[in-house]
């Protein structure tokens, strides 16, 4: 973005504190520095209350998947997708984890970026009640004139929120939608009362659930769940490239697709042991059996092979439009922001 002050040297400052916190996960996952292996970059958002988003490429970097491609893989975390996305395209990153609805909310000047390979097929966000603010709700009218929190405005747990208030007949000026942050930041702003209800995912949510503090009352956790509300299949995380990025360094693209869809097939068959063993600690949390649990639900939004279903990226356009009505509806070709030959060839090789 050429018009973007922020430069490389800015986002750098901005996610060294993030990227800190994951350094020693990325040399556990490579061991030994290979002088041929490709040298790639990953902007992701935070992690901390979304930890299945991005699970297939967390494990395709602990297992080993990328550098069996021949890629050494470095991820910096930033404080929203929104940035991570725009680090990219200020060149602090080679791609982008991020959920694809982000692409949709690119201005019409910015470099075009393009979904290569899918990582879940669904928000996992749950919208729920307080039960310490609202102990007598029910119905979502019952939100009326309050506060909801989401993890960012603009955010694909923003839009949920948005779908769900919207199916109650609550449009934006109904009811606040406040950005709380991830994790600790978004159960304090609950728990302090200064939002009556949360849209996140888990295992924040769960674990909110489990102590009582929520009442879930829309679930787009699951894979049922989040068709009822999106209106049909809907993408969620994903790893995105400029298309340039993709025309220019293919082999880097594949390779990085390859890995995703080879961690895709291992969770295919994971036992609980296995996922304990491979997920990073900060991710796995104090509470193990609740990530599991959390994960069981989840798991079936995984992505089973890397692929956007073809209906997918027109749902989340709709969707977008359905939760912003004041959003241009001017008619795009939601196709020009998926590039689906790298996740398809990538399914042929692990077919077998």
């Amino acid at each position: 973005m050429s018009s973007d002050p922020i430069s490389r040297r800015a986002f750098g400052a901005l996610s060294a504190a993030t990227a800190a916190a994951w350094a020693p996960a990325v040399r556990a996952a490579l061991p030994g520095a290979d002088a041929t292996a490709a040298r790639l970059t990953v902007a992701m958002g935070p992690r901390s209350a979304f930890v299945f988003r991005h699970l297939p490429t967390t494990l395709a970097l602990q297992l080993g998947f990328f550098a069996d491609e021949g890629v050494e893989l470095a991820i910096e975390t930033f404080a929203s997708d929104a940035l991570a996305l725009r680090a990219m395209h200020a060149g602090a990153a080679d791609v982008c984890a991020t959920d694809f609805e982000q692409l949709l909310r690119t201005p019409g000047d910015a470099p075009l970026a393009r979904a290569f390979v899918l990582q879940g097929r669904a928000p996992q966000a749950a919208l729920g009640v307080s039960a310490k603010s609202l102990p007598h709700f029910t119905a979502l009218s019952d939100l009326r004139q309050r506060k909801v929190g989401v993890a960012a405005l603009g955010s694909l747990s923003h839009t949920t929120a948005r779908l769900a208030l919207a199916q109650a007949g609550l449009g934006p000026g109904d009811v606040s939608l406040v950005a709380v942050g991830e994790g600790r930041s978004a159960a304090a702003a609950l728990r302090a009362g200064r939002v009556q209800a949360l849209c996140h995912g888990d295992p924040l949510m769960a674990l909110l659930e489990q102590r009582g503090d929520v009442r879930i009352v829309s679930d787009a956790r699951t894979l049922r769940g989040a068709q009822a509300l999106f209106g049909g299949s809907v993408p969620g995380g994903c790893l995105v490239a400029p298309a340039a990025f993709l025309q220019k360094r293919a082999p880097e693209a594949q390779a990085l697709a390859n890995g995703v869809v080879h961690a895709l097939k291992w969770l295919q068959t994971a036992a609980p042991a296995d996922l304990v063993k491979a997920v990073p600690p900060q991710d796995l949390g104090a509470d193990r059996s609740l990530y599991l649990a959390a994960f069981a639900r989840a798991r079936e939004t995984i992505s089973p092979d890397g692929v956007m279903p073809l209906d997918a990226p027109a749902t989340a356009l709709r969707a977008l439009l359905l939760a912003e009505p004041g959003r241009s509806r001017q008619r795009v070709d939601v196709q020009r922001w998926v590039a689906p030959e790298f996740a398809r060839k990538a399914k042929q090789k692990f077919s077998a």
